[in-house]
């Protein structure tokens, strides 16, 4: 059988994360497209050790392709993804333009892959936080259900792309020669220095980033009722955001059971040595397809062992955004 695949903004952090994971994991495709803006076409692109031409992305770019993953913003996804589902063709969308459609399944697979049927031809992968974060929490959520969930982000800046990449080791190379530095993709910088995510502080006075969490995981869960509160914040890190999720249960809930539970659920790997002091951080999570686990405690601050506290750490680029779409795109073939 013939599969076509598109890759939309493959010259992008993200984009080119697609192809890493593509080639790793065999993806069964038997033909590439290769998709960018005008001033990335002519480009060219190796993959799986075939050189591909960037082509420019157009209406007409998907008359013949059965799968497109999306990585360009949410512009071009609300601009080009409509096009891309009426010519046939399967969206997987990594931007926000279509994950709080009602129409339009958000998908996790460990969580919900169930929910991949009901695509209409889109289909929509969540924020990098609400993918790291979901990966842990589900398994526990369903042994005994969270009624409170309250996470605190430390995010690296490849979240903003492969420009702010650069931008940290700009920065911190300037910083360190005693020299101004002078952001240009954040509005602060993010050299030596930590600040509140950069996205767009809304009425009630939480970021957008902070409120994509929140209403990604109860649509996810499929859980309207989940009490749920964030705080994200920029971190001067490369790639790979690690988490503070405290969860409150219905019922009281036993430490062994958390760790054990954890250590069986799929894409999770747990890192939890107190002797050594020895937790989850971003250069163990980098480049790994799983999400790791560490600091599992009880909340003492909660009577009757109903709260846990747990550290998290996750590859942004590559669960927390290229794998979560190709684990989709796996699902549809």
């Amino acid at each position: 059988m013939s599969l076509k695949v598109a890759i939309v903004g493959v010259t992008g952090a993200v984009g080119q994360e697609f192809l890493s994971v593509l080639e790793e994991r065999k993806f069964p495709a038997t033909e590439y497209k290769m998709l960018a803006s005008a001033r990335s076409a002519g480009k060219t692109v190796t993959f799986a050790g075939t050189k591909y031409t960037v082509e420019e992305l157009t209406e007409d770019s998907f008359d013949d392709v059965d799968i497109a993953l999306f990585s360009a913003g949410g512009g071009i996804s609300k601009t080009f993804g409509p096009v891309a589902a009426k010519s046939d063709c399967i969206v997987i969308d990594n931007s926000s333009a279509f994950r709080m459609d009602p129409e339009v399944p958000l998908v996790v697979p460990e969580v919900n892959a169930d929910a991949i049927r009901n695509h209409r031809n889109i289909i929509a992968n969540p924020n990098c936080s609400t993918i790291i974060a979901n990966v842990p929490v589900w398994p526990l959520h369903q042994a005994n259900p969270v009624r409170r969930m309250v996470v605190s982000t430390y995010q690296a800046v490849s979240g903003a792309g492969a420009q702010a990449m650069e931008e940290l080791k700009t920065l911190t190379a300037d910083a360190l020669e005693g020299k101004e530095t002078e952001p240009d993709i954040f509005k602060y910088s993010c050299a030596f220095n930590v600040f509140s995510h950069d996205s767009d502080i809304e009425e009630n006075g939480y970021n957008t980033e902070e409120m994509k969490m929140v209403n990604e995981t109860r649509k996810i869960f499929d859980e309207d009722d989940i009490a749920i509160t964030c705080t994200c914040i920029r971190v001067p890190v490369l790639r790979a955001h690690c988490e503070s999720i405290n969860l409150e249960f219905e019922n009281a809930i036993e430490l062994d059971d958390v760790i054990d539970i954890l250590h069986r659920a799929e894409g999770v790997t747990v890192m939890d040595d107190r002797d050594a002091n020895r937790f989850p951080m971003p250069s163990d999570a980098t480049n790994q397809d799983d999400i790791f686990v560490g600091r599992i405690r009880y909340d003492e601050s909660i009577p009757g062992n109903r709260a846990i506290n747990l550290w998290v750490a996750g590859d942004q680029i590559r669960k927390g955004a290229a794998l979560n779409a190709v684990q989709i795109a796996e699902k549809l073939v």
